[in-house]
């Protein structure tokens, strides 16, 4: 019901950028806003391939993104600008629309896509990483649209594909395709810690501890420009660049805290006797991984050994959640459940290995 309501909200906002950019902008320039999609979205994959997000679930996060919260901050935009500027009557409206409205209404969009996702998910929802990845692809589908957009008025502009539109496809497409997902990730992992401590309460501080610096980041982003004088590549390079770099280097040092915590749990099995220390290795390294697929590959059991690996992720985040005294009944059957599934997808990779 979910994607299918997003997915609605996205035909609306694509009828409205359909009416407002007639139909020729409107190809051109959703083909052209395919490209910074495409990089975020591979540059969200290599986050998720640790402890891959159901499908489900981030078709919903990319059609929030491009539909929904596109539609809300439609909506309100124009009501927000208003408050602000009977509050700040001496500011100019144009600082006041793209330097604060923007990103008020634009994060708290983006980040109740994220908040639906987490109490409608949770166990799938385990932490800052799972975070990344739900708030990164929500953030992806508003910035795909707002390309449109973007694209879409420098085409009509310029009378057609030129110039203009090409120094704006290359500021936004390909100088910048991970704005919007560095703002919203700020969300995702406040919502990720919340989740990992356990309850409502918790998850929703996280979300206003998340939506703050998502905000604050994003007003700094839109109004920095300004900070040196219009000069974007001196603007991009001194604060852009390392703003990037040190988003990515949170990112790998979050994904290593997960698979150290992986190896702790996983290792709490071993000691009862459901893995050996060769599995845990194998189940909690990107090394391991490999190793184990390769192997696989040659016995004919790929699938099998990617569905093992899965699993005793999942089995893993399950065994925190439990040690967090978290929806302990729940936790409880998830893991039998998957302990059985665990054994049951050993024994078919052993036979796939057997003689032949």
């Amino acid at each position: 019901m979910l994607i299918v309501a997003a997915a609605l909200a996205l035909v609306l906002v694509g009828l409205f950028l359909l009416v407002s950019l007639g139909a020729s902008a409107f190809l051109v320039c959703g083909v052209l806003a395919l490209v910074p999609l495409g990089i975020c979205l591979l540059g969200l994959h290599w986050v998720d391939r640790w402890e891959p997000e159901p499908r489900g679930a981030l078709l919903f996060a990319f059609l929030w993104g491009a539909g929904a919260s596109v539609a809300i901050t439609l909506l309100l935009g124009t009501a927000v600008s208003d408050i602000l500027a009977a509050a700040l009557p001496m500011a100019s409206a144009d600082v006041l629309g793209t330097v604060v409205q923007a990103p008020l209404v634009e994060e708290f969009a983006k980040g109740l896509g994220v908040l639906i996702l987490v109490f409608t998910g949770r166990s799938h929802y385990d932490g800052p990483v799972d975070g990344i990845v739900y708030a990164g692809t929500v953030a992806a589908g508003f910035a795909f649209t707002e390309n449109i957009l973007y694209f879409g008025s420098a085409f009509v502009e310029a009378g057609g594909v030129g110039l203009q539109l090409g120094m704006v496809f290359v500021l936004r497409g390909l100088f910048s395709p991970f704005a919007h997902v560095m703002f919203t990730l700020c969300i995702g992992v406040g919502v990720g810690l919340g989740a990992r401590a356990g309850g409502a309460g918790r998850i929703l501080l996280g979300f206003v501890a998340g939506l703050v610096p998502a905000i604050a980041g994003h007003m700094f982003w839109n109004g920095g420009m300004a900070l040196v004088y219009n000069d974007f590549f001196t603007f991009y390079f001194l604060l852009q660049v390392p703003l990037f770099a040190a988003v990515v280097v949170t990112v790998w040092l979050l994904r290593r805290a997960e698979g150290r915590q992986i190896a702790v749990r996983l290792g709490e099995y071993a000691q009862a006797g459901w893995f050996t220390g060769e599995e845990v290795y194998m189940l909690s390294t990107h090394p391991g991984r490999r190793r184990a697929l390769a192997w696989a590959s040659r016995v004919g059991a790929r699938s099998p050994m990617k569905r093992f690996i899965r699993d005793a992720t999942r089995l893993a985040m399950v065994r925190q959640r439990i040690c967090a005294g978290q929806d302990l009944q729940r936790s409880a059957q998830a893991e039998q459940a998957l302990l059985a599934d665990l054994v049951r997808t050993r024994g078919w990779m052993l036979a796939a290995a057997g003689p032949r």
